[in-house]
């Protein structure tokens, strides 16, 4: 079974990724981390963002296992790194160099260790649209703005990191206009979607259990 959860950044597609991968015993992908090894390899290496061409290079020796080296380092995920993530994401020959990697792994997915799995979840943009179409099953979680950058001025606040509430609201303001601009970001046309700014997180797995389940049910059929 192959699931994607798509939808803009802090609206919980990780909390629900997470969840459903250790419920369903499936490998999960977190597609953003693909951008945010390229942006970090540009940060470390000082080279401008604007610098498509280093970005490109660098996307196509990009590695899994020197993506999950990058992970390692403090700035993967900070504000930093997530604004250079959102500029390289934006970067047409960045992305096409990093589909192939995302979409082979729905053909042979593997838990963290290495072991192959029977399924996969992916986490991130375009996820239904673009990586996984054939997907058997398509969220889209979505929020408010504000209160997608309350959550992640929180979760720096949380992990030591100096942050400015104004600061992420802007950035996340910024990262929907880049990420909205292409038609591949909004959500599929057979994808479930749920507004998590009244939802809570166990709220919307619970709903999303009952959807896989019934998909598991005319899967089995």
């Amino acid at each position: 079974m192959i699931i994607t959860i798509d939808g803009p950044a802090a609206a919980g597609k990780g909390t629900l990724a997470g969840k459903l991968a250790e419920k369903y015993a499936l490998a999960y992908f977190d597609t953003g981390m693909v951008y945010r090894a390229v942006g970090l390899e540009m940060i470390l290496g000082g080279y401008s963002l604007d610098d498509t061409a280093k970005a490109e290079s660098l996307a196509q020796g990009l590695t899994f296992p020197r993506m999950m080296a990058l992970s390692e380092y403090p700035d993967f995920r900070s504000l930093a790194g997530s604004k250079a993530a959102s500029v390289v994401a934006a970067i047409p020959g960045v992305r096409k160099a990093l589909l192939k990697m995302q979409q082979d792994f729905s053909i042979r997915p593997v838990f963290a260790d290495g072991s192959p799995a029977k399924g996969a979840i992916y986490d991130g943009r375009d996820t239904g649209t673009v990586v996984c179409p054939q997907a058997d099953i398509k969220f889209f979680v979505t929020a408010s703005p504000e209160i997608r950058a309350e959550r992640r001025y929180k979760e720096y606040l949380q992990k030591g990191q100096k942050a400015n509430y104004q600061e992420v609201l802007t950035q996340t303001l910024l990262r929907d206009k880049n990420d909205f601009a292409r038609e591949s970001s909004q959500p599929a046309k057979d994808a479930v979607i749920f507004d998590t700014s009244e939802l809570s997180a166990e709220e919307v797995f619970d709903q999303a259990c009952e959807i896989v389940e019934n998909r598991k049910k005319t899967l089995e059929k």
